[in-house]
């Protein structure tokens, strides 16, 4: 098994291209099927029956404000689909698996021009299945009973791109203008939403025929002038820097130059039992920075670009950001040269000074040789394209 670095060194090797991490490197289980196997069942009266999984618990301590206050970080998946497009899943389903997941909030984008389970195809609506709420109004009632707070969403499915937009007031509204996709962001953006670009690395699958993707085979990446407009126009507002288990790197790159959020999100159209496993410390989501644990501070969170993604042990955020979320859950003591680094959180770090590495582990700790001068970097924690954190130890001690 190749070690984390050796793929982001092979990762470097394409440039701006995405990098799709191999599952079991990835989003892998930590633990073996005999192991996962019997966690999940236990015996009574001489019969298997399942047993309980709980809630995953994610420890991340709260990141200070400017206002003397602190942002709670709460954690979200921001793009998923249900039977209701192209999903293999019930709107109920996807809020149970959030609840599993630790999440503090989810939103369930289904595709507005594309569900074929409703006998619809890839450029027409489904006639007498054109209410795109449904699944949101399906979910709430549960999401409600659960402290889930579930936000309104929808992809948006062109050809050539497709765009997230959530906390929407009415799908229907967007739809109604489905032949114009500007003109959909338009109607999302009047509706207060907050839009993304998906997997900005769709490639044409069909040369010969209408585009399915702008990029074609072995080309860059590239900030689209289509992008650019409507970026210009305030009609887009992040992107995804991961998607399932593909990152693309030079999002985070643009992310800073466009003033844009990064949004890291699983896609999910089969089970998160089926996709990764339950639960599975790798699945990717995304870190909000909000005042309250409230809708309307989630949006202003993500309007503020105070998001952050985290998915497969790394860390990929704007760089004023992941800074505060790094000095926020480590405790630093010196004595000597010697300075001890404690975790306090349930995100792993990997630390490099000078020519040493450490692993710091959740809840972990560490003693780092701090030579003068030196500075330490958090090698999975990424501020900008394959581009870590990095820290003086004189900031860290005086923090």
């Amino acid at each position: 098994m190749k070690t984390r670095r050796e793929f982001l060194k092979a990762a470097a090797l394409f440039g701006t291209a995405a990098v799709t991490f191999p599952v079991q490197y990835a989003l892998g289980q930590a633990d073996t099927p005999t192991e996962r196997d019997t966690r999940l069942f236990t015996s009574g009266h001489g019969n298997l029956r399942p047993r309980a999984v709980q809630p995953r618990v994610m420890t991340i301590p709260d990141v200070p404000a400017p206002n003397g206050k602190a942002y709670k970080v709460l954690k979200g998946d921001f793009h998923m689909h249900t039977l209701f497009s192209d999903g293999h899943v019930m709107p109920n389903a996807r809020v149970q698996e959030a609840i599993l997941n630790g999440f503090d909030c989810i939103s369930i984008t289904d595709h507005i021009e594309y569900r074929p389970n409703l006998g619809g195809n890839s450029i027409k609506l489904a006639e007498g299945n054109d209410d795109h709420n449904i699944a949101y109004t399906m979910a709430k009632p549960l999401a409600d009973r659960n402290n889930l707070i579930l936000v309104r969403g929808t992809e948006i499915t062109k050809p050539e791109w497709h765009f997230n937009a959530i906390f929407l007031e009415d799908v229907n509204k967007v739809a109604a203008v489905v032949d114009d996709w500007q003109k959909m962001l338009a109607v999302a953006n009047d509706q207060g939403a907050f839009v993304f670009w998906n997997h900005p690395s769709w490639v044409d699958r069909t040369p010969d025929a209408a585009p399915f993707g702008r990029l074609s085979n072995n080309d860059p990446m590239h900030f689209f002038d289509e992008i650019a407009e409507v970026t210009g126009r305030g009609h887009m507002h992040g992107i995804e820097v991961f998607n399932g288990t593909s990152h693309y790197p030079i999002v985070s790159d643009w992310c800073n130059e466009h003033n844009l959020g990064l949004v890291g999100v699983s896609d999910a159209h089969a089970s998160d039992l089926a996709q990764y496993g339950v639960p599975n410390l790798r699945r990717p989501m995304t870190l909000i920075l909000a005042e309250e644990r409230t809708e309307p501070s989630i949006r202003e969170a993500f309007f503020a670009r105070r998001t952050i993604a985290w998915a497969a042990d790394m860390i990929l955020g704007r760089p004023e950001w992941v800074e505060k979320l790094f000095a926020a859950c480590v405790d630093v003591t010196a004595s000597g040269r010697n300075v001890t680094i404690k975790n306090k959180s349930d995100i792993p770090m990997n630390l490099r000074a000078q020519a040493n590495t450490y692993e710091l582990k959740p809840q972990g700790e560490v003693v780092v040789s701090n030579a003068d001068g030196s500075t330490l970097q958090v090698t999975n924690w990424f501020v900008g394209t394959f581009k870590p954190l990095e820290l003086t130890f004189a900031s860290l001690i005086g923090s």
